[in-house]
């Protein structure tokens, strides 16, 4: 290396390189691959691209420096014979503006595309050139995506939680570009004149304002639920890119502090519960307690996965009027999906209590046979139904508790639960708080207490028998002819206070809050000894079809 002073005599060193320097020590870590002092001119399109090896950055990963690149072939077959020969022009039939880019890297600076499709030019170009260290910038650069005819640039980062990182915008990344030495996968590399082309990744169908809501979230910032319409669009787009834990995050729950009980709760759909996250707890008692024969071995609590540290006693929500409720048994019985979310509910718990299944083992073959038909045959629904009969931990109709702290709403009004009682002799009958009586022989209601009138002694009769009769009615609601009191009519009737009537034995749960608690059985039925046992928290709920009509709205 020669060290001679500048044009003007200031002292300032220059550097002259030869052969002998440049495969000495002034760039021991590059290759020599190709000479180091040489110019090759590259032509993409209609713009001429001259690129010296000595510009090039040290660490050995970019064009010439890390062999063999399409550039570096290139020139290598044409210096192979002669070192010293004229450099011929590399022409290339690829777009200049994006060849721009790709120099700027080649001289050390950070390219950054700006939308998608520059995106997948750049990374295109990249793997048709062979250009490693651009490729991997590329693929671990922040995501570019058109949702609904918008760009969104999403920064890698934004889905650090575990939850999301497995997206719908990495797997996109995997499927269409690759990392690996195969530049394209499926085509040979050699004789291929220009990379296939690919398509920005693009969701048309897909709302831009509601991925906007979904990434303000995504940054830690609160977001207000307009309405369960709002909420169901969030949650569908939230499936949609696979965003699990963002998903946890907006499902409808609550989670509080119950000072009465000294713990957490939350409530949550069962149709939100994830059975990876549901476990028991044991109920701990002091050791001079003796805890009575009913009493709870434990309740089942439950946290959202990926989202919350620890776990909450469990209050699960169960809606859809998919519940009948048996007053006198004091059991429910749920219909549709519910019935099966529920019996994967329930064996779940039984997993984690180490209770094996009591499905007889012909039927767990017959199922498994009917399901491999189905399956083959393409058919659904052709396997034994499911039922909370066929875990260690119920019947086929789940156990209930009712206790005079569950809040009740029946045919939209507040009743005060009363158990069973048969009224009137008639078993389909049951009695509520403050039931309305209709009087006999009387076209009107009266609102009497629950307290029969006193008793008379019958006319005619003997004085120890007695009679029931209904009282007189009020003057004013006797009948009268037409004929009569012309000048003066009848002051109008009374209006008719709606009748509840007597309750039946069956009422239909629209909506129910449930704590889940495991017990002992009672007596020995081949259940494994425990069962669980639904306690009502909150139950909206109709006695009969009157009931239901009433909730009932006219269209708009």
């Amino acid at each position: 290396m020669n060290i001679q002073a500048g044009p003007a005599g200031n002292g300032v060193p220059q550097l002259t390189l030869d052969d002998v320097t440049v495969r000495g020590a002034y760039f021991p870590d590059i290759p020599r691959i190709l000479p180091h002092e040489r110019v090759f001119p590259i032509q993409i399109g209609s713009e001429m691209f001259k690129l010296r090896y000595e510009r090039l950055p040290w660490d050995g990963q970019f064009l010439f420096s890390r062999a063999p690149s399409y550039f570096s072939q290139f020139f290598e077959q044409q210096l192979a014979s002669d070192p010293d020969a004229q450099v011929r022009t590399l022409y290339i039939d690829r777009d200049p503006v994006t060849f721009r880019d790709i120099a700027r890297h080649l001289q050390g600076y950070y390219v950054s595309p700006e939308d998608a499709g520059q995106y997948v030019r750049l990374f295109a170009d990249a793997q048709f050139y062979s250009l490693p260290k651009l490729i991997s910038q590329l693929y671990e650069s922040d995501f570019y995506i058109f949702i609904g005819g918008t760009h969104f640039r999403i920064p890698r980062d934004i889905f650090s939680n575990p939850g999301d990182s497995s997206n719908f915008f990495g797997l996109n990344l995997s499927v269409n570009f690759t990392k690996s030495d195969e530049l394209f996968p499926g085509l040979p590399r050699e004789g291929l004149l220009r990379p296939p082309s690919i398509a920005p990744a693009n969701v048309p169908n897909h709302s831009p304002e509601t991925f906007k809501e979904l990434l303000h979230v995504l940054r830690g910032y609160p977001i207000q639920i307009r309405n369960e319409e709002h909420r169901q669009e969030l949650l569908q787009d939230c499936r949609y890119y696979n965003l699990r834990c963002l998903e946890q995050k907006l499902i409808p729950h609550s989670i509080s502090y119950n000072l009465r009980r000294d713990r957490h709760e939350i409530v949550i759909r069962i149709e939100d519960i994830k059975p990876s996250r549901i476990t028991f707890r044991q109920e701990i008692y002091q050791p001079n307690q003796t805890p009575p024969p009913d009493a709870p071995v434990g309740f089942v609590v439950y946290g959202r996965p990926w989202v919350d540290d620890e776990d909450y006693e469990l209050v699960v929500e169960i809606g859809g009027e998919t519940t009948k409720f048996d007053r006198k048994d004091m059991r429910v019985e749920f219909v549709g999906q519910t019935n099966r979310r529920i019996t994967n509910f329930l064996q779940r718990i039984a997993d984690k209590l180490n209770l094996a299944t009591t499905q007889p083992l012909g039927l767990q073959m017959m199922a498994q046979a009917q399901q491999a038909a189905a399956a083959a045959a393409g058919a659904a629904g052709s396997g034994l139904p499911p039922s909370p009969g066929n875990t260690p931990l119920s019947e086929d109709r789940v156990k209930v508790r009712i206790d005079c702290d569950a809040h009740i709403i029946l045919d939209g009004e507040e009743v005060e639960w009363v158990p069973w009682v048969p009224y009137g002799g008639n078993e389909d009958d049951g009695s509520i708080v403050s039931e309305d009586r209709l009087i006999p022989g009387n076209a009107y209601q009266l609102n009497l207490p629950n307290i029969p009138p006193p008793p008379r002694p019958s006319s005619g009769g003997s004085p120890n028998v007695v009679s029931w009769a209904p009282p007189h009615p009020p003057a004013s609601h006797q009948q009268t002819s037409p004929l009569q009191n012309r000048a003066h009519p009848p002051p109008p009737p009374r209006p008719l206070k709606r009748r509840r009537g007597r309750q039946g034995r069956e009422w239909i749960i629209k909506r129910g809050q449930w704590r889940v608690r495991v017990q002992r059985t009672s007596n020995s039925d081949g259940k494994g000894g425990m069962e669980v046992v639904l306690c009502a928290v909150k139950l909206e709920a109709f006695s009969g079809e009157l009931g239901r009509n009433m909730g009932r709205v006219f269209l708009a």
